[in-house]
């Protein structure tokens, strides 16, 4: 029984193993032979290999010889005997290079002596034409290559179509440029190159045989051809067919003696457009549009735009942590699209580095040059000079940040709600220039309160302080040519104003500053050329000392003291030192003025 089941066993094997020989083609391996020999297939297909009698293997590595197959992919099977009643599978291989593939049998001296060996041609799949490629090979369509190549439409007509081309010569190309006055490079550079193109191809295959006279074709440009057949030959539109019928894969070529001009004169080609029909600038479209530009930016020109990309507008946007709906709401969004634009026309070729150009903003963009490339700003150029009708755009990767305006101490001032008359002195006295610029500057900046105390305490107006003669040097005196935080002051410290006079620091135990008499009660406002600190008195500046001889030099109700080395009060009555410290002060002598007026005797 059991030597049954072995029987059994060894007989079903084989039969298990030629189920599973399911290739797409086989090759028999019996009588020391393989049938066929010989086998021709298709990539990607496989072939199966059956034993029909004794022990054998496929061999494609390495022959008996010792030379290697040189087959495209190595391949094999192991050794198995087949009994021919049955048969037995030896395996299944896919082919998926092409090439020539040799093998053997690899089992004793099969090969050498019995010259068990094969072949299995692979072939590929047939190289697919196009039209791009009938006119690439071509010798009289230079000029239409270069202009598929220059509008981009390579990779279109290259497609899976079907297409029917029209294919100017280069004479025709030669001929419609010397009708223009132009050049044929001219031709390419066209803005509106690939209309004209467009108007070349039909998105259908269109044999000759199928042309009719009188008929019409629709173009991928959108407007139609009219065919004439007559006794000279085969017309599209006044262009007549020279060579019919060159098939490809994807469509066919008729060569024509003429460029097809669209009809009608084509619509203005404007930076807008470059913006509207770009992939990339979806956000740059809503935010001209959005801040109203896009009749001003379509108009006669010329511009020069710096166009940001989708991405470049999103940078900014995660940047400020903001989203790109919040750009586009910014009320300063026209100022900053603005410093993107120059009213010229400036190619690439005419930037060169650390130059600058003056955007339609008014504020000046600088131009760098070097071995990354070209950038404005901080922004590179990564797509430079696509030309339109009424300018150029140039592609860069960085939104250009208008450049903010110095703050100053003045614009401290200006923006104080309780500093309006210290900004009517300081531009009575014509020092806002001087005050606004590099600096640096720390000024002690008397309140509104403080001046109207002043005010009230000499009894006079406002007005009167305004007017003063020596307004300049009392501002000046509340000005120190150099940044002093409160971090600097120190008690007892002095420090020269520009009026030429110290003012004196104290700091009591509480920590108040103080500057001569009056306190500061807001320090430290940080400004890009100075400090500003509020305080709640106006300084009045001490009158210098004279060092005359005689009473030439003394003001009005005083007479020179030889012993004091000073002017002090005269003694007709008028009381000239005020304060009793036989020193003449601004103050004295305001004090004189509102007490005895100008003509005290």
């Amino acid at each position: 029984m059991r030597q049954l089941l072995t029987i059994m066993a060894l007989c079903l094997a084989p039969l298990a193993a030629l189920a599973q020989c399911n290739g797409d083609h086989h090759v028999s391996v019996y009588n020391y032979e393989f049938h066929p020999a010989e086998l021709t297939i298709q990539a990607g297909e496989s072939v199966s290999f059956t034993n029909y009698g004794g022990w054998h293997s496929i061999n494609g590595e390495t022959s008996y010889t010792g030379a290697s197959f040189d087959n495209p992919v190595p391949f094999s099977l192991d050794a198995n005997y087949g009994f021919w009643i049955f048969s037995n599978c030896m395996g299944t291989i896919t082919f998926d290079v092409p090439g020539v593939y040799h093998y053997e049998d690899g089992v004793g001296d099969n090969a050498e002596n019995e010259g068990m060996v094969g072949t299995i041609i692979v072939e590929g799949d047939e190289p697919t034409t196009t039209v791009v490629d009938v006119i690439v090979n071509s010798d009289v369509h230079n000029l239409l290559e270069a202009a598929v190549g220059a509008a981009g439409l390579v990779d279109a007509l290259s497609g899976e179509g079907p297409f029917t081309v029209f294919a100017p010569t280069d004479d025709a190309f030669l001929a419609l440029a010397g009708a223009l006055g132009a050049s044929a490079e001219d031709l390419l550079a066209l803005p509106e190159l690939s209309d004209i193109l467009l108007y070349h191809v039909v998105g259908a295959q269109v044999l000759s045989t199928d042309l009719a006279d009188g008929a019409t074709a629709t173009t991928l440009n959108g407007a139609d051809v009219t065919v004439t057949i007559n006794d000279d030959g085969i017309f599209i539109n006044d262009a007549q067919v020279t060579v019919a019928d060159i098939t490809t894969d994807n469509g066919v070529v008729h060569v024509i003696d003429a460029v097809l001009l669209p009809p009608g004169e084509p619509e203005p080609f404007t930076v807008v457009d470059v913006i509207v029909n770009s992939d990339v600038h979806n956000l740059l479209e809503a935010a001209v549009g959005a801040a109203g530009l896009v009749d001003a930016l379509s108009g006669e020109g010329p511009f020069t735009v710096f166009a940001p990309t989708d991405d470049a507008f999103l940078a900014l946007a995660g940047a400020l942590g903001a989203s790109a709906e919040d750009l586009l709401a910014l009320p300063e969004l026209s100022d900053i699209l603005l410093y993107h634009v120059i009213g010229a026309q400036v190619l690439s070729t005419d930037l060169t580095d650390g130059a600058t150009a003056t955007t339609l903003l008014g504020e000046d963009v600088t131009v760098t040059i070097n071995d990354d490339g070209i950038f404005i700003n901080d922004a590179q150029v990564t797509v430079a000079d696509i030309v339109t009708d009424n300018g150029v755009v140039h592609v860069i990767d960085a939104v250009l940040l208008v450049p903010e305006p110095p703050y100053t101490v003045v614009d401290v001032i200006v923006n104080s709600d309780v500093h309006n008359l210290l900004e009517a002195a300081v531009g009575a006295a014509g020092l806002v220039d001087a005050l606004s610029g590099e600096g640096p500057f720390t000024v002690f900046a008397p309140t509104d309160d403080a001046f109207i105390a002043l005010a009230g305490a000499l009894g006079v107006t406002a007005e009167d302080l305004l007017a003063l003669p020596e307004l300049t040097d009392i501002l000046l005196y509340h000005v120190l040519g150099a940044q002093v935080l409160s971090t600097d002051l120190s008690d007892g410290a002095t420090a020269t104003t520009l009026n030429g006079a110290d003012v004196t620091v104290e700091i009591d135990c509480a920590g108040g500053i103080f500057i001569n008499d009056a306190q500061v009660t807001v320090a430290d406002i940080v400004t890009d050329n100075g400090v500003v600190h509020v305080i709640d008195a106006v300084l009045l500046p001490p009158t210098p000392e004279n060092a005359c001889a005689d009473g030439d030099c003394c003001g009005e109700g005083t007479v020179w003291d030889a012993e004091l080395g000073q002017c002090v009060a005269d003694d007709d009555g008028c009381p000239a030192d005020m304060d009793g410290d036989f020193f003449i002060s601004v103050g004295d002598v305001l004090s004189i003025l509102v007490y005895f007026g100008h003509d005290c005797e």
